[in-house]
């Protein structure tokens, strides 16, 4: 904690004072300034009243709950989380206890040896400082929960037994004593624990706590990546024996919607269908040419109530968690693949919301239902998408008239309502990893989206629309799912970096989707079209739980939670309790306990989601790296996607997978990081890798155990002008580093992490 300043005399500080002793301390509390001015009786009152005209002049914030701030300030120690990489890859951190306005920092790199380098999703001790274009962050230390815990892979010599970490960032391994490791063989995977009174200049020695696989099992990055992340797995015997304690509701208290020709479309391999659609014209004279739509999700708060443990284990995990070859579920399959799938022919219990659009596919009204229903098909998405276009089957065949061409139809109607909002339309590349049953890798291939996806998608988001409109409207707290406008700083970065491709952007003017698609659409059919896309992903804000509505910006919607989805994320369960509650629907609605512990649970979501799309990331990352080790001294075409000081980042466009080609290997040339260029720059030559440029690399190395790709350059660099002066244009952020000792002198250094842009989780 930072050491408050010397106490002044006592007195009413003025303003300025008062917000020096802030940017000194970093966050105070009101009780804590009064008392370090000595503040009494009405120089208390005053003290307040100072505060508030401090907030309404836009020079004071808050932090947490009651603790205030300088505003767009950060103390000089805090807490920080990474939370994601700007447009050049670098690590980008954000105050725990953030005010609304407090500025992210990016994390300068640590020139001392401090063990396995920081990476996405870590939690640090910094020191902040305003630089040059920003504040920046320097490491003091890592407080992650399990720093003493390592998962690593037994490695066997005839001296020792040793444990290399699956982390790429870290550099030691354990040495743990033959006992500990009999009837272990080389490539067992094992989680250790670092013993205490290492020998802090020596090998440190580990003590093997259990055995969880094998190195060569294919499903064993998902494993690695679910220990690495500590994510909770499987569920106690009391939420087993709870979920399997359940029946089915009657239809006392709810709608018999049984009739009603709901369906399901979901992905091919879906296990669990917690949604389903309906469409039918609107008869309504007042509303010519308009159409009903009814969604309907699983009850899943008749079965997971508030208080029981089922409830808690839920809580904690957050959501489902989604591997290439497996998901850890946020409930037991018995409620998730059972009682709380929507299953063709079966009675389930739901909450439906029926809204009425007009010919314009603007939403004139909406009223939710606590129902009872039965699924009348379930489609895959390209099942569905066939239908649509003219190809039926056995399935299809029967329900074309009576109920996929009224959901096209409406879907279309939506459409125009969609357009005039003009949500942020940004075309961003997914693979899909195509596995056997075995767990091995078939292939990577680009995820396709259709149409079908999108009608899905449109009804959703106009249910979860709902659900947020009807809760304000009586009055009811809820967890919204807000997206915050770019901040200046990101739109500066985004600016500039236009700039390199002869595109002008006001960096006065408010960003707007509307604007920003503009860009995008202009930028379509050109050689940028990918790396603008990708530069506007990274530009945007991560989406967040609260209970504070501020809007969401991706969405150009003003109010917005989710509704769609509780039986994978904790988020939808809570809107649907507060549902029931405002509705009374029940007596299984949300608590006054939970209303008191919103903000608390809100954060704990937005942690178990990072932590979750972490986890995914890495094994996605270690399931590439094993499908492209055979692959090792192949060439692929790909694309500069992050200019760092350190190297650069190239994406391949064969699988989509990042590899580092590390500063080292680019030459002899001395390579300066020219941040508004985006781009790295020879100080002797002028030469210049930039991003955004398609080049032709080698696949030097591959290690699955990590998930790291090195690759080398096989591209000439762009010649340009030697610098005029000896220092280059590289800023503070820049900083000179030195190529190799040929053209392309050797590996370089493993990575120390992937630019990673915030996935599209609406």
């Amino acid at each position: 904690m930072t050491k408050p300043p010397r106490r002044p005399p006592a007195g009413l500080p003025d303003k300025d004072n008062l917000l020096a002793f802030l940017r000194e301390t970093g966050s105070a509390q009101k009780t804590d300034i009064a008392q370090h001015f000595g503040l009494k009786g009405a120089d208390r009152r005053a003290l307040r009243q100072m505060i508030r005209e401090l907030e309404d002049e836009g020079r004071l914030g808050r932090r947490g709950r009651k603790g205030l701030s300088e505003a767009g300030g950060l103390p000089p120690v805090g807490v920080a989380d990474i939370v994601e990489r700007d447009v050049d890859g670098e690590l980008i951190v954000r105050l725990v206890e953030a005010s609304d306005d407090a500025p992210s920092a990016v994390l300068m790199p640590d020139r001392k040896d401090r063990g396995p380098a920081p990476g996405m999703g870590d939690r640090l001790l910094v020191r902040f400082a305003r630089g040059e274009n920003g504040w920046e962050a320097r490491l003091i230390k890592k407080l992650d929960t399990g720093a003493d815990r390592v998962l690593g892979v037994i490695r066997r010599s005839a001296r020792q037994v040793r444990i290399e970490s699956v982390d790429r960032r870290a550099k030691d391994t354990l040495i743990v004593p033959e006992s500990q490791a009999e009837g272990l063989k080389d490539g067992d995977l094992v989680l250790a624990t670092v013993e205490k009174g290492s020998d802090r200049h020596g090998p440190k020695r580990g003590k093997i706590l259990e055995k969880l696989g094998r190195e060569d099992d294919p499903r064993a990055a998902s494993l690695i990546a679910i220990h690495s992340h500590g994510l909770p797995t499987g569920f106690s015997e009391t939420v087993e024996s709870e979920a399997e304690d359940q029946a089915l509701p009657s239809l006392k208290g709810r709608e018999d919607l049984r009739d009603l020709p709901l369906i399901t479309i979901d992905p091919a391999d879906a296990r669990d269908h917690d949604d389903a659609v309906f469409a039918q014209p609107d008869e309504d004279a007042n509303n010519p040419a308009g159409w009903i739509v009814w969604v309907a999700i699983a009850d899943v708060a008749a079965y997971v109530r508030p208080g029981t443990a089922l409830d808690q284990q839920a809580r904690d995990k957050g959501n489902s968690t989604y591997f290439p070859d497996r998901v850890e579920p946020m409930l037991p399959e018995v409620l998730s693949n059972g009682l709380c799938s929507l299953k063709v022919g079966e009675n389930r219990a739901c909450l439906a919301v029926r809204m009425v659009f007009d010919a314009e596919g603007k939403k004139r009204s909406h009223r939710f239902v606590r129902g009872l229903m039965r699924s009348h098909a379930s489609l895959s998405y390209e099942q569905a998408q066939a239908a649509a276009d003219g190809r039926f089957d056995d399935v299809t065949g029967p329900i074309v008239d009576v109920i996929l061409k009224p959901l096209w139809a409406a879907y279309r109607t939506m459409l125009k309502g969609r357009k005039k909002r003009a949500p942020l339309a940004i075309e961003s590349l997914e693979r899909k990893i195509n596995m056997s049953p075995m767990g091995e890798i078939i292939s990577i291939e680009p995820r396709v989206s259709l149409e079908a996806h999108r009608l899905i998608e449109e009804m959703m988001i106009q249910a979860n629309v709902s659900a947020a409109e009807t809760l304000e409207q009586k009055r009811t707290p809820l967890i919204y799912r807000v997206h915050d406008t770019p901040s200046q700083e990101k739109v500066f970065n985004l600016a500039d970096f236009l700039q390199t491709l002869g595109r002008p952007w006001n960096k006065g003017e408010p960003p707007t989707t509307k604007k920003l698609n503009a860009l995008l659409d202009s930028m379509r059919d050109t050689p940028h079209a990918e790396i603008v896309n990708e530069v506007v992903l990274r530009s945007q804000m991560q989406a967040i739980y609260t209970p504070d509505n501020i809007g969401h910006f991706g969405l150009n919607l003003d109010r917005y939670a989710h509704f769609t989805s509780p039986i994978r994320r904790y988020s939808d369960l809570i809107v649907h309790r507060a549902l029931i509650r405002a509705l009374g629907l029940g007596k299984d609605g949300l608590t006054e306990r939970e209303v008191a512990e919103l903000s608390g649970i809100a954060e704990h979501l937005v942690m178990t989601e990072r932590r979750s799309m972490a986890a995914e990331r890495d094994a996605t990352d270690r399931y590439v790296a094993a499908f492209l080790e055979e692959r090792v001294g192949a060439t692929f075409e790909g694309r500069i996607t992050g200019v760092t000081r350190f190297g650069l980042f190239v994406r391949l466009a064969e699988t989509g997978a990042d590899g580092l080609i590390p500063i080292s290997s680019l030459g002899r040339d001395y390579f300066q990081h020219d941040e508004a260029a985006h781009a790295l720059i020879g100080q002797r030559s002028g030469d210049r890798w930039t991003l955004g440029r398609t080049v032709e690399v080698k696949l030097v190395e591959a290690t699955p155990l990590t998930g790291g790709l090195v690759l080398e350059m096989l591209s000439d660099a762009e010649e340009g002008k030697p610098p005029g002066n000896a220092g280059g244009r590289g800023g503070p952020r820049g900083g000179p580093s030195r190529g190799g000792k040929g053209p392309r002198g050797g590996k370089g250094g493993p990575p120390s992490g992937k630019p990673k842009g915030p996935r599209r989780r609406k």
